[in-house]
């Protein structure tokens, strides 16, 4: 495990007798990881984050201390891969694929890799041909027993093969820098709510966007409002929710998202 340190977007270290810089991560021992969890960190894949706005601990015989002044988050960087949450169902109207093909293009021109689900069919299918078609980079993870040659992409440069659904939505998580969900099924709004739900939980600061073509989240949008009004979401993380019916709006708005300060839970 690693442990990340962030003042004003930039690691630090405080050691005994100086402050000084350090390489974005130092090693820690599980002792030491299980110790900085019980003081307020908290994992966020392989690295523990912090979660309070100050924690210290030891670390290979330094005293480190933390403070929350700048959460780091993807945009302080450039953002260099987005996981795209689709159907593998077309859908009745053709601005839905018209959409999907749009938002492969752009991400390929914007050389930011396409994460996705690693198959052919339907919108996935559409997405990754046009990032493929334009130059971009896809890495696909699929389960392994969806690996037929009925829906695997098999010209994709980067297939993942896990063993289970959760790992493949953990892996996609874990690789991308931010979301963006198109049209769907079942499938894609729980890919989309489950990081929605780590966001609000503060186990992850990256930005997640809803591409609203022809109005089809409308009444999910709807709903999250009715369910703000009585009181299951609060405001800011009702925000969390970023929306466009452009592709080119909704990169966008993940680029300049910055994640709220309050979390649902802390101790």
């Amino acid at each position: 495990a690693y442990l990340w340190r962030f003042v004003d977007g930039e690691p630090i270290i405080n050691h005994r007798k100086s402050m000084k810089e350090v390489p974005a991560r130092t090693a820690i021992s599980d002792a030491m990881s299980k110790d900085l969890l019980k003081r307020g960190f908290k994992f966020v894949g392989s690295t523990i984050c912090y979660a309070n706005m100050q924690a210290v601990g030891m670390v290979n015989d330094h005293l480190v201390t933390c403070f929350r002044h700048k959460q780091l988050s993807p945009q302080t960087e450039k953002m260099k891969r987005i996981a795209v949450y689709c159907g593998s169902n077309q859908g009745v109207r053709p601005e839905y694929a018209a959409a999907a093909h749009e938002l492969g293009a752009l991400l390929a021109r914007e050389r930011i890799e396409l994460v996705y689900g690693g198959g052919m069919v339907g919108l996935m299918g559409i997405v990754a041909d046009a990032a493929l078609k334009h130059g971009g980079h896809v890495i696909g993870v699929i389960p392994e027993k969806l690996v037929i040659k009925e829906v695997v992409h098999e010209k994709l440069p980067d297939l993942r093969v896990v063993k289970s659904m959760h790992e493949r939505k953990t892996l996609m998580a874990e690789l991308s820098d931010g979301f963006i969900a198109l049209p769907g099924g079942y499938g894609t709004f729980e890919e989309f709510f489950e990081v929605l739900a780590w966001s609000q939980l503060g186990w992850h600061p990256k930005p997640f966007g809803l591409l609203d073509i022809a109005g089809f989240y409308r009444p999910l949008l709807n709903f999250l409002d009715h369910t703000q009004k009585e009181g299951f979401i609060r405001p800011q993380h009702r925000e969390l929710v970023l929306v466009a019916d452009k592709a080119t709006e909704i990169l966008q708005q993940l680029r300049q998202f910055r994640p709220p300060a309050e979390v649902k839970w802390r101790r």
